[in-house]
This record gives structure tokens, sequence and C-alpha cells, in this order.
């Protein structure tokens, strides 16, 4: 037994969920969100309640319970609340500005990096702290952990793009005889 399938899932008021053939769409007041859901998950909705059930009991079917739960979960509390990713730039000469649609970076290259910000998603860029905002978690994740990964903070003296909760390791530099 899935210990997060079982837990009943409440909708907020001003939240609703649409079934249909293979999917679900959740509605609420910072937007939808859809996802399809395999065949071997049944979702049942009863008022403001939602629960999820494996079809039949097989190994896959119960790895998946849980998999659909948090992610309903995670879309329910998305169109009600956006979910917030915050990065810090530290470093010497390091920038960060949003332009339009896009992310700008000045990071010791010789040229300034680039990055298409996905629909749906809200960036701000203030003296090397980046939020990013949005109703899917997913996708907030990914873009977050997409812009990490240009300038992976280092452990000699910490520069780089880091979560604001993230503590860098620090290690000693070279000792001189």
């Amino acid at each position: 037994m899935s210990r997060i399938g079982k837990q009943i899932i409440t909708l907020p008021e001003k939240t609703e969920i649409v079934l249909s053939a293979g999917s679900v769409l959740v509605k609420g007041p910072l937007g939808e969100l859809s996802k399809s859901v395999h065949p071997m998950i049944e979702i049942k909705v009863n008022g403001n309640e939602v629960t999820i059930h494996p079809k039949k009991e097989t190994l896959e079917s119960r790895a998946l319970w849980g998999t659909y739960a948090s992610h309903l979960k995670n879309m329910v509390s998305g169109v009600n609340k956006a979910f917030e990713k915050k990065l810090i730039l530290e470093g010497i000469g390091y920038k960060s500005e949003v332009k339009g649609d896009s992310i700008v970076f000045a990071l010791g290259f010789s040229h300034p990096v680039n990055i298409e910000i996905p629909k749906g998603l809200q960036v701000t860029a203030e003296k090397n702290n980046i939020t990013i905002s949005g109703s899917n978690k997913e996708v907030v994740g990914e873009f977050a952990a997409k812009l990490r990964s240009l300038k992976k903070p280092e452990p000699y003296k910490g520069k780089g793009m880091r979560y604001s909760d993230e503590v860098i390791k620090r290690k000693q530099g070279k000792k001189s005889a």
C-alpha cells in the first residue's frame, strides 16, 4: 500500500478538477494544469475530495499510485499558490538581467549567455538574486536546475550560481611551505 497514494487530497475553494479520457485538468485562481493519466491509475472525485486508486494490484500500478498522487497534489497546490525557487549568483563580474522573454547572464565567459524563459514562468533578477516562480512545480525546478548548471558553485571561493538554501562545502586552498 502506498502511504502517499492512500491520502485524500482536499480541494481548496475556487479549485476544480475535470477528468476526461486519459487526462486530468486542474483549474484554479492562478491558471490551469493538465496531465495525462496512466491507464492503470483511477482517479475519483467526491465533492471537494479526490482519491487515487490502482485499477489492479500489480507492481507497476503500485509504483505509479504514489507518483500520480504526488503529481496531483502538486497540481492542486500550484494553481492556488505559485511555486518559487531562488538562485544566488556569486562572483566578481557575474551579472544577470531579464530582457523580454529571456534572461541574459555574464558569467566570465567571452560571450553573454542568453536563456529563453519557458511560458508560464515569471523570472525576476535583482542584484544577482534570481527568483523563478510558476504554477507547475516540475517546470520551475527544471528551469532552476538548468540555470544553475550554467555555472555551478565551486568549493574554493564559492563562486557560481547556487540555490538560496544550498550550503556549499568549502575546501581549504593550497598551503604555502
